[in-house]
């Protein structure tokens, strides 16, 4: 299966193959750049209409470069792994100042700047020149893991190198750039993670794990740990004029660089230290609590909504804003604050 695999591939990608996406129409690495970042952990289909309209937004490297963060985690609100928003902008701000507004296609350059990993950086290169470069993500790990029973968790060192080992075997000197697209589309469409269409794959002859009947035993799960629970108070402080108050979250950590509701074990110390005194308030309220998970930790949260008979005029500084959800600024919001403003209305 070695030596036809690519063939095999590739014909199955000519008939079959998506062909159509955003980023496949008018290929430049900035396109193949930001679609590989966006997909990393996300599904194509979340991730269409967010790329058409980053690309509205940002058409160019340079134009990325100039936006602020601020303006640039407005566009990926929603998204999710927001680290990924923050180091496209440290990266295109390296490739317009440093670079010329010009991408380097090497693996060893693209590996260099922020967020770029090997597989990303393997995707450019064999999309955007069609030289020979290996990628092995999610979609790719799934396909190789099945055909030639690569057993072990794709996390861990020894399976992650035999995978690489695979991937780079597999690739192909020429149509690099459609064996690439190939290999993505065939795990992402066929080789699902559950209930794969076997019946309609090039290598269901061959398959180790169809032949086995051990398709669900690759690629191995991470071995379950049990997620810890932190909790928190998100106060929702809303002023005469219908505006929240928020604050932006430090730049590095969780939600780094988002706007959030202000968060305080005791809601009388938090609002004290916004300079929020008691004959500004109306009316207090405790909301329905929710849990929100993260990769590492849940977070429990109980939102209380403040509502203000009047303004505190000491609020202003530069961390803090009244932020109106019908008003055209572009900022980018933590999800807590878009479901708790889309609950209250």
């Amino acid at each position: 299966m070695i030596d036809s695999f690519s063939e095999r591939l590739l014909h199955w990608f000519d008939q079959h193959g998506r062909q159509h996406l955003p980023w496949q129409q008018n290929i430049s690495p900035y396109h193949i750049w930001v679609s590989e970042i966006m997909l990393q952990q996300t599904q194509v289909t979340t991730v269409i209409p967010y790329f058409v309209k980053f690309l509205k937004a940002f058409p160019s490297v340079d134009k990325l470069a100039a936006a602020p963060m601020d303006v640039v985690l407005h566009h990926w609100t929603g998204l999710g792994y927001y680290a990924r928003a923050r180091n496209l902008h440290k990266t295109a701000g390296l490739i317009a100042n440093e670079h010329n507004g010009e991408f380097p296609l090497t693996i060893k350059e693209l590996e260099a700047l922020p967020g770029i990993g090997r597989s990303t950086a393997g995707a450019i290169v064999a999309i955007c020149t069609n030289r020979k470069a290996a990628i092995l993500d999610g979609n790719v790990k799934r396909v190789l893991s099945r055909c030639f029973a690569i057993g072990g968790w794709p996390g861990s060192t020894v399976t992650v190198n035999a995978l690489w080992e695979m991937a780079e075997l597999l690739t192909p000197e020429d149509r690099v750039a459609d064996y690439t697209q190939a290999i993505m589309d065939l795990g992402a469409t066929l080789c699902t993670r559950s209930s794969p269409e076997c019946g309609n794959c090039p290598f269901e002859c061959d398959c180790i794990a169809r032949q086995t009947q051990r398709i669900d035993d690759f690629p191995a799960r991470k071995p379950k740990k049990a997620l810890p629970v932190r909790s928190t108070t998100m106060l929702m402080i809303e002023n005469p004029l219908g505006e929240w108050l928020l604050q932006q979250r430090p730049s590095t950590g969780l939600w780094g660089g988002l706007w959030a509701f202000p968060e305080g074990d005791d809601v009388i110390d938090t609002l004290q230290q916004l300079n929020v005194g008691n004959n500004c308030i109306q009316s207090q309220n405790r909301l329905d609590g929710f849990r929100h998970t993260f990769t590492h930790f849940h977070l429990d949260i109980t939102p209380v909504h403040v509502k203000l008979r009047e303004t505190p005029p000491a609020i202003g500084e530069k961390s803090i804003c009244w932020y109106s959800p019908g008003a055209s600024v572009e900022i980018g919001l933590t999800k807590p604050v878009t479901r708790l403003l889309k609950e209250l209305g």
